[in-house]
C-alpha cells in the first residue's frame, strides 16, 4: 500500500512538506503542490482523511444533522435540496461533508457533543430541529461551531449561526394577500406548535390580521403536524359543518390535504374556497388549480448555512442569523371576492 513516504520520496521533498501541501498550507509553491498532486495520483495515493484530522489542531469534517428526513412525504424535496446547497458550499472548500439521519428519539440516547465528537465533527449544520428537541436546547452550552437551518437561537453563544427566510414576513405577506382579496372567513392550517417557523409563521399572519384591525380566533386555526394526510382529516372534520373564504395553509404538503378534502366535499379551488401554501414545491406549480404559495430557495438556505459555518469555524465571525430571500408566488388557487 502507498503511504506518504513514498510520495516523499518520489518528489524529493519531506514528509512534512507533502502533508502542508494536502493541507493547503500556503508556505508550499504551488508548483511543489503540482508535482506532489501528480505523483499521489500517479501512485494512487489518497490521504487518510480521518488521521489528517486527528494530526491537524482543526478538524476539518464538517457534519449535516438531519432530523425527520424519514417522515417526510414523497411529494417534499426540501431536505434534498439543503443537501444538494450544502454540498455545493463544501465541495468548494477545503472540508469533508458527512451526512447523518437521526431522529429526535436518537438524540435522547446520545448528546449533541458526544454525537459529534464520536465522529470528529469540527461543525455542524442541524436541519430539521425542533426547539423542544435534546439538540437545540444543548446548544447555549456548546463548543461546537454550529448552524441550524429555520430556527433563530436565543443565546449570546459566539459559536451557534443560523439560516432561514424571515418567516414571519412572509407569513404576513400569504395572510396579507388573502386580506387583500376580501377573505375574512380564513381558517389557518398550522403545522406543529413546538417548531420555530411554525411560531413565526402564525405572528406573521396575526400581525396582518392586526393591521386590519381584524381577529384571528383560536377556533380557526387547526393543527396539522405538517402532514398531508392530518391536513387532509382536520379539513374534511371542518367542512362538514363550516365553509370559509379560505385555507391559509403552513405548508404545500399541507395545502395538497385540504385540497383533497375541498374536492371530496364537491367544492372548488377557488370559485367556493381560495386555498394558499408555503414553501413551493415543484408539484405546486402543477396542481390543478395551480396553488398560491411562499417561495424558499432550499438551494440557496443549504449553500449560506454551510459557507456561514465555515465562517464560524476558521473564527472570521461571530454568531449571526442570516435570512434568505423568499417570494411570494402568485398562481390560481385565490381569487377576489
Amino acid at each position: 500500500m502507498t503511504t506518504i513516504k513514498d510520495v516523499a520520496k518520489r518528489a524529493g521533498v519531506s514528509i512534512g512538506v507533502v502533508s502542508k501541501a494536502f493541507n493547503n498550507y500556503p508556505d508550499v509553491s504551488e508548483k511543489t503542490k503540482k508535482r506532489i498532486f501528480e505523483i499521489a495520483k500517479e501512485l494512487n495515493y489518497t490521504p487518510n482523511v480521518i488521521a489528517k484530522n486527528l494530526s491537524s489542531k482543526k478538524q476539518m469534517t464538517i457534519g449535516l444533522i438531519s432530523s425527520g428526513v424519514f417522515n417526510d412525504n414523497e411529494k417534499d424535496n426540501n431536505a434534498f435540496d439543503i443537501f444538494k446547497g450544502v454540498y455545493s458550499a463544501v465541495s468548494a472548500s477545503p472540508f469533508e461533508l458527512s451526512i447523518y439521519l437521526i431522529d429526535s428519539q436518537e438524540q435522547k440516547q446520545k448528546s449533541y457533543v458526544q454525537y459529534c465528537r464520536e465522529r470528529n465533527i469540527g461543525g455542524a449544520l442541524l436541519q430539521g430541529i425542533r426547539i423542544d428537541d435534546s439538540y437545540y436546547k444543548e446548544l447555549i452550552t456548546t463548543n461546537i461551531p454550529c448552524v441550524v437551518l429555520d430556527i433563530m437561537t436565543e443565546t449570546d453563544n459566539g459559536l451557534i449561526g443560523s439560516v432561514s427566510i424571515n418567516n414571519a414576513v412572509a407569513g404576513k405577506e400569504i395572510a396579507t394577500h388573502l386580506l387583500e382579496h376580501n377573505h375574512r372567513d380564513i381558517v389557518v392550517v398550522a403545522g406543529t406548535k413546538e417548531t420555530y417557523v411554525n411560531v413565526q409563521r402564525m405572528k406573521g399572519v396575526q400581525q396582518a390580521f392586526k393591521a386590519k384591525e381584524l381577529e384571528l380566533s383560536d377556533d380557526k386555526v387547526l393543527y396539522a403536524q405538517f402532514s398531508e394526510q392530518n391536513a387532509y382529516e382536520v379539513a374534511k372534520e371542518y367542512l362538514r359543518t363550516k365553509q370559509p373564504t379560505a385555507f391559509l395553509c403552513f405548508s404545500d404538503l399541507m395545502a395538497f390535504g385540504v385540497m383533497k378534502a375541498i374536492n371530496e366535499a364537491g367544492l372548488r379551488i377557488p370559485e367556493d374556497i381560495s386555498l394558499t401554501g408555503f414553501d413551493d414545491l415543484v408539484i405546486s406549480a402543477y396542481t390543478q388549480p395551480q396553488l398560491t404559495t411562499i417561495r424558499q430557495n432550499f438551494m440557496e438556505i443549504g449553500k449560506v448555512a454551510a459557507l456561514l459555518l465555515q465562517d464560524l469555524i476558521d473564527n472570521k465571525l461571530e454568531r449571526q442569523h442570516v435570512y434568505v430571500e423568499h417570494q411570494l408566488m402568485e398562481r390560481q388557487s385565490v381569487r377576489m371576492i
